[in-house]
This record gives structure tokens, sequence and C-alpha cells, in this order.
């Protein structure tokens, strides 16, 4: 079976300014949306519309904060896991199915399956690594992170 790519999404030119400006973060403002809407001359109910309608379409997966967990007691970790190719449609839906799993991406590597688990107790992540592992019947790689780096990474649409 050979797996389609979904159509690119639709983007007006407001689209792509919103998104370009949010990966520069969100105001921490009373009114955040109205600063941007303020700032992009657009009105507050224009910029609350164009970001639901970007999540209803997935172009954006979130939008929300950004939290650093090990500073708040929390856990975190990088986790992988190789799943045979006939069965990784059912183990994302599964993984994806956990709050604590943050985003989710495949890569051609032999651990095709790589997510991030962000827990609000440290000893979570662990309970989340051996349950995922027993819902999906495949065993989770721990990849703790050993060394922070701040990237800054922004795509430009």
């Amino acid at each position: 079976m050979t797996p389609t790519m979904p159509e690119p999404a639709t983007l007006d030119a407001l689209d792509r300014v919103l998104i370009n400006r949010l990966q520069h973060g969100i105001p921490m403002t009373p009114r955040p949306y109205q600063d941007l809407a303020d700032e992009l001359g657009l009105d507050e109910p224009s910029v609350l519309a164009r970001l639901a309608d970007l999540l209803e379409r997935g172009v954006l997966s979130r939008l929300g904060p950004m939290y650093h967990a090990e500073r708040l007691g929390g856990g975190l970790t990088l986790a992988a896991m190789a799943v045979p190719e006939d069965d990784f449609e059912r183990v994302v839906e599964r993984v994806n199915g956990y709050a604590e799993v943050a985003h989710n991406y495949r890569r051609e590597h032999h651990l095709n399956m790589w997510f991030v688990i962000a827990t609000d107790r440290v000893q979570r992540v662990q309970e989340v690594i051996d349950a995922i592992t027993r819902d999906c019947g495949y065993a989770v790689v721990n990849l703790p992170k050993e060394e922070e780096y701040h990237v800054r990474l922004h795509l430009s649409v």
C-alpha cells in the first residue's frame, strides 16, 4: 500500500502573514488577539475566525503556550518506536490518543516513529511509556534530554 500525501492547504496572503507572525509568539497582554489584529491591520473577530479555520483544517496542529515542563515539576522526554509499515497508522492513532504526547512524527530510520512525552510529574513519563508499550505492542525507546538547545526555527509560509 502506498501512502498518499494530503493536498496542500490553500492559504491566502493574510493566512500566511498571520502564520508567520505567530511563530514569533503571541503578545502577553490582556487582549493578545486584539493586539495581533491591530499589528496586522485586522479586527479581533477576523483573527479569531482565521485561527479557528486554520486549526479546523489542520494547517495549525495546535495553538497555545509552551511550558518548560521540568521547571514546573513535570517530566519531558523524546521517545521512539520501530513500527511495521502496515501497522503504522493504527499506532499513530493510539499514540496520539495520549494527552501526554505533544507531537508525533515519522522518520526514515529503524525507529520510524518519534514523539515527545510531557507530563505533570517526572514519574509519569515512565508510566506513559509503559502504557504505550502495552497498548500498541511495540517497545518504546526513551531518549531523555541530555542537553538543551534553543534553535528558534521559523518556517516562512
